[in-house]
């Protein structure tokens, strides 16, 4: 059912009672607001002081590498419901994910690249749509490609983490409801199941879904990816599946790991979009709304996944699937900021979303913010305490001429985590290759690998290059400052 403008306001407001009701106390009692607000402004005014490049280490031990997603390098597919979304037209520049990267026929070219950039590991995705064509039939030559994938990513010494869900899965499963209906918790049991028993002798490492706020947000309540639905009550299905589904797949990958005695110490964990939400201006007005969006867009999610705990909206504290911890480690993609606004709009929770006035931006906008990374990664690791692993963070920047400097500036911001005592394990740069992003197509450049989408000749940027030194000597020294960066 689609709430009425009454039925959001009430429902907004109970959220804000529920989650805010201390948080004001402080805020009334010993002005904890104006505190919070300043600590904020001591953390970007270091950081701005910090302008002069320095040299920078990360442990030897530490993995670096690329990020990517099925549907969006494949190509090839026709069974997903992004090829449908691309097939109604709404995708921006009018391309089509049937071409991609056209990486299905690819992979071995485009795994030497990563060999070339001497990535020690690999996030790659597996395409539901391709494993399980039909519901109860899964098929075998789908799955041995997939294997050859991971083969080769592990003869040349790079590390494999599979993502079994980025943005994308059959359509006979979204005929059917898709993640709003209950079955589809069974359903992706069945497919992970089938998937690790197949790779799970050669891949220990594994997230079961990718952004699930991204996915529910812009396919459910803006209505602007597949479904295209706006319906704030789909928006909550949609998650409570979510979140049983991470929980039954986490316990079956550990589960079928060790029944089958397999290599390797598992590791099972969700990846998930984080932004710092700042308020606009020092005014409690602000400052509410910037709370509230962070606890419906981000907090609500990551503590159920993590805990089982359904909190409001979502339940009432309950736990459908019992306590437990059900991530290995904590992965953050992140990419940018938002500056919260006081809007009297009860479906924006009372929230404006705006760039920061006078900030460096990408392609798309979006405020570049590294000092965010610090933040976040600093604020779920006290509440989790389990190994950090950023996931995702990229630039979109068709002149590569930001991304070397966006790279370093989030590494220094990873370098300062480790240094702080926070287990930072790994970083995944989005992307290798440009590729199909999402609604924006093929315009939008993330890769540190050029991709002429015609011809698919891929050409390594300078910006690659300076990764790929990275990858080499786990640091970032006076030459290579000078070389990519003056």
């Amino acid at each position: 059912m689609i709430f009425d403008p009454f039925e959001q306001l009430i429902f907004c407001l109970g959220s804000l009672f529920i989650y805010l009701r201390k948080y004001i106390y402080k805020e009334i009692c010993f002005g904890n607001l104006g505190h919070i607000s300043a600590l904020i402004k001591t953390w970007e005014h270091k950081s701005e002081k910090r302008g002069i490049m320095e040299e920078l280490k990360l442990p030897k031990d530490f993995l670096l590498g690329t990020a990517g997603a099925a549907v969006q390098i494949e190509g090839g597919d026709r069974n997903n419901t992004w090829y449908r979304w691309c097939e109604q037209g709404h995708i921006r520049d009018g391309s089509h994910c049937i071409s991609a990267n056209d990486h299905w026929n690819r992979y071995r070219e485009d795994i030497l690249f990563m060999k070339e950039l001497h990535q020690d590991t690999c996030r790659m995705g597996i395409e539901w749509s391709r494993i399980q064509p039909e519901p109860g039939r899964f098929d075998p030559d789908a799955l041995s490609h997939y294997r050859d994938v991971v083969h080769e990513l592990t003869k040349n010494n790079i590390k494999p983490l599979i993502t079994l869900h980025h943005f994308s899965h059959p359509l006979w499963l979204e005929d059917l409801g898709g993640w709003e209906n209950p079955a589809v918790v069974g359903y992706f049991k069945n497919y992970t199941q089938y998937v690790v028993e197949n790779l799970g002798d050669q891949v220990s490492d594994w997230i079961t879904i990718n952004e699930p706020n991204v996915f529910t947000t812009y396919g459910y309540l803006y209505g602007t990816w597949p479904p295209g639905k706006k319906d704030i009550g789909a928006v909550f299905r949609v998650y409570r599946n979510m979140i049983k589904a991470h929980i039954e797949a986490y316990k079956l990958i550990h589960e079928i790991r060790g029944r089958m005695h397999f290599p390797g110490k598992t590791m099972v964990g969700v990846a998930h979009h984080l932004r710092v939400f700042d308020p606009e201006r020092n005014r409690l007005a602000d400052k509410i709304p910037a709370k509230l969006i962070q606890y419906l867009f981000q907090d609500l999610v990551v503590q159920a996944m993590a805990t089982g705990k359904f909190k409001f909206p979502l339940g009432f504290g309950e736990y459908p699937l019992g306590k437990g911890v059900f991530q290995d480690f904590f992965g953050v993609n992140y990419y940018s900021r938002d500056m919260v606004r006081f809007t009297f709009n009860p479906g924006a929770v009372f929230g404006e979303l705006k760039v920061k006035a006078n900030s460096p931006v990408n392609d798309l906008g979006w405020e570049i913010y590294p000092e965010g990374l610090y933040r976040l990664c600093k604020y779920y690791y006290r509440k989790f305490l389990i190994p950090v692993f950023i996931t995702e963070n990229g630039i979109c920047d068709s002149n590569d001429t930001l991304r070397s400097k966006y790279i370093y500036d989030h590494l220094q911001q990873v370098t300062r985590l480790i240094n702080a005592g926070i287990p930072v394990r790994r970083y995944y740069y989005w992307t290798l290759i440009d590729n199909f992003e999402w609604l924006e197509g093929e315009s939008a450049r993330f890769g540190l690998v050029h991709n002429d989408y015609r011809t698919q000749q891929r050409t390594i940027r300078p910006s690659g290059r300076f990764y790929g030194e990275i990858c080499t000597l786990k640091e970032i020294h006076k030459a290579m400052i000078a070389k990519y960066l003056s």
